[in-house]
């Protein structure tokens, strides 16, 4: 067996005095950051901060930017013009750039609602693409695995990564069950690295009304706010590298 998977993990969500998030626990057993850029959560130190963190520890630096939306941290749907999006991503994109020693980013993975709108593909995902497309074509782009937004990324050129969610539940046509129901976050440790597992080896998972379904993912996203987050990125590290699957940094698998 030769499965691979990349670990990113959302941060930087810290705001002025207000600390948030696990970053400085979970930033040892990840391989790509996610950093806010300010939309949603993050400032300008705060950003600064996370990329020297990622970049000391060897993790692959990406923007994680959001609608304009502090007060709902980036979870409300907006209504905007796909101009709009394009220049909010290009802006916190290169943002994010400026703080890093190369001034270049691993990757992109847009937030929240941003991430989860532009899922089903149409003019905000190709939106969003086009911003990738002009800031660096060399970015990833992660998106959701199975959308039809990972379609429209690779006709258009752009580099793609499928993502999925190790402590998300699972509707039956792939999208993540809405943290508004219960359930949608699973919390068992022993579950989360089972189905992570089944995920990389076999390509598969059990959605909420007990279908299987596909899911074929270069990257699993943790997060890093979640309360035991450290002890999440432990289990799942040893659990798959135990299961024989590899982890590397997303550049070298996209």
């Amino acid at each position: 067996m030769d499965a691979k998977i990349d670990f990113n993990c959302d941060m930087g969500e810290s705001f002025g005095m207000y600390k948030m998030g696990y970053d400085e626990d979970v930033i040892k057993f990840i391989t790509s950051a996610n950093v806010a850029c300010g939309f949603h959560a993050g400032d300008p130190g705060w950003m600064r901060k996370t990329v020297e963190m990622a970049e000391e520890n060897g993790v692959g630096v990406g923007a994680h930017p959001s609608f304009p939306d502090l007060q709902g941290f980036g979870r409300r749907n907006m209504v905007v013009s796909p101009g709009e999006a394009k220049d909010d991503v290009v802006y916190q994109m290169g943002a994010l750039a400026a703080f890093t020693r190369t001034k270049k980013l691993q990757h992109v993975k847009p937030h929240g609602a941003m991430y989860n709108m532009a899922a089903g593909g149409g003019d905000l995902a190709k939106a969003i693409c086009e911003a990738v497309l002009e800031v660096d074509p060399e970015t990833v782009l992660v998106v959701l695995a199975g959308t039809p937004w990972a379609e429209v990324a690779r006709e258009m050129g752009v580099r793609v990564a499928q993502e999925a969610f190790a402590d998300r539940a699972l509707n039956p046509d792939g999208t993540l069950v809405a943290r508004s129901k219960p359930g949608s976050v699973i919390h068992d440790l022993d579950e989360v690295v089972e189905r992570s597992i089944r995920m990389v080896t076999r390509g598969s998972a059990t959605a909420v009304n007990g279908e299987d379904i596909e899911v074929r993912a270069d990257t699993f996203c943790l997060h890093g706010d979640t309360p035991g987050a450290r002890d999440m990125a432990v289990a799942l590290k040893s659990g798959l590298e135990a299961a024989g699957v590899e982890i590397v940094p997303l550049s070298r698998l996209v």
